[in-house]
């Protein structure tokens, strides 16, 4: 089974949605509404906040640490139209 492929680019869409790039070419939707209340997901409500994510070590996150594994962002996620 080939491991799920690591993130190379994202951008904060609207309505909280990531468009996220990985490094087999495909571009996907996650949505990250269904995190927004739970925990430490809970700051990304701050719009400002949610716009400063960033591809780290082939996940996504967010200056106070929250990420998103690539195996969630990939698994979680729908092929961009």
């Amino acid at each position: 089974m080939n491991p799920n492929p690591s993130v190379v680019f994202v951008e904060p869409g609207d309505n909280y949605k990531l468009i996220v790039k990985f490094d087999n070419d495909e571009i996907r939707i996650f949505d990250v509404t269904p995190y927004l209340d739970k925990g430490i997901f809970n700051e990304l409500k701050n719009i400002d906040y949610y716009r400063q994510v960033k591809v780290a070590f082939g996940s996504v996150e967010w200056p106070h640490e929250q990420d998103f594994s690539k195996d969630t962002l990939y698994m979680l996620s729908d092929i961009a139209a």
